[in-house]
């Protein structure tokens, strides 16, 4: 057995919208104009609309303004407005994982402002660097999927809700080495699986979410399991903060602007993950059209910074 969550659940499979997946890839390149201001620019003067007729707004108030398009978007898509109406209800799991994409956005929130080198700096006292708990992260995300699984294959057995014997699902990664390599293809590797987990159990069905199951040894749900995909990625977001502030690293305001908007993407980002074409196409638009204005207004905020873009 390969991938057990893929080849253990045979609920309909409900693939991420190719929307979504080019607003990521939006949102990222928006970002990367924002991390090159730096704080002594916020100040600076930016030119948002033709009717200014003061110094105001200014560079601070251009990010603020791309966390707004994403708050406005997501507004729009609650309220189901005329021009992009969002039908049907989604299926009860559905909220669960999209707690989990607002969870990983706000890790990469976390993350993202950090050098190269703090992912490995020692914060002493027995504490895991930073490299050592996204990989923590990334190889538990991947084993719920795969337990979570195998709970949902032995639904109505006589070991219904116990855990799988010893071979039954393939080793377990080594957490140590799973944040191995480039910070970006760690990132993009944690992404796969928030996605994979979405695709496999975002049609789960009530009954299938009150499956037995197992956390920690205790008896539980699948639903509550579920539950675990973003908690537990926010718990360790915690201790990523805990070990910036043990390495002393500085935090900008850039920086938690950066943290603010990437952020409020991931709410908005949740408001259509995991349900199935056509039924989000709409929303899945609206997604992408922010990212769109967000990436605009962040190349406009940073060529007002003074910040000349790259080749």
């Amino acid at each position: 057995m390969n991938d057990p969550l893929a080849e253990l659940t045979t609920n309909p499979r409900v693939p991420l919208a190719e929307p979504i997946r080019r607003a990521r890839a939006t949102v990222l390149d928006a970002i990367g104009d924002l991390r090159a201001v730096h704080d002594d620019a916020l100040e600076r003067p930016w030119r948002w609309r033709a009717d200014q007729t003061d110094d105001y707004p200014d560079v601070r108030y251009g990010l603020y303004r791309i966390h707004e398009l994403f708050e406005e978007a997501t507004a729009e898509i609650h309220r189901g407005g005329a021009a992009h109406p969002e039908p049907g209800r989604p299926e009860p799991a559905v909220p669960r994982l999209a707690a989990a994409t607002a969870a990983r956005w706000e890790l990469r929130g976390a993350l993202t402002p950090l050098p190269a080198s703090a992912w490995d700096a020692d914060p002493g006292g027995g504490e895991w660097s930073i490299r050592r708990t996204v990989g923590h992260i990334v190889s538990s995300q991947r084993a719920y999927g795969w337990t979570t699984a195998w709970f949902l294959s032995r639904a109505g057995t006589p070991d219904a809700g116990e855990y799988p014997p010893d071979g039954a699902l393939p080793e377990e990664t080594d957490e140590e080495h799973e944040a191995d390599g480039d910070v970006a293809d760690v990132l993009a590797r944690l992404d796969g699986l928030v996605d994979q987990a979405s695709e496999c159990l975002a049609s789960l069905d009530a009954a299938a979410l009150a499956v037995p199951g197992r956390w920690s040894h205790l008896p539980v749900t699948v639903d509550f399991r579920l539950g675990r995909l973003g908690s537990h990625i926010r718990e360790h977001t915690i201790q990523v903060d805990k070990t910036v502030a043990m390495l002393g690293l500085p935090t900008s305001e850039v920086d938690r602007l950066v943290r603010l908007v990437l952020a409020t993407y991931g709410r908005l980002e949740a408001m259509v993950f995991g349900r199935p074409m056509p039924a989000v196409a709409r929303g899945a638009l609206v997604v992408e059209e922010a990212a769109t204005a967000a990436a605009a207004t962040a190349a406009a905020v940073r060529s007002a910074a003074g910040v000349a873009a790259e080749a």
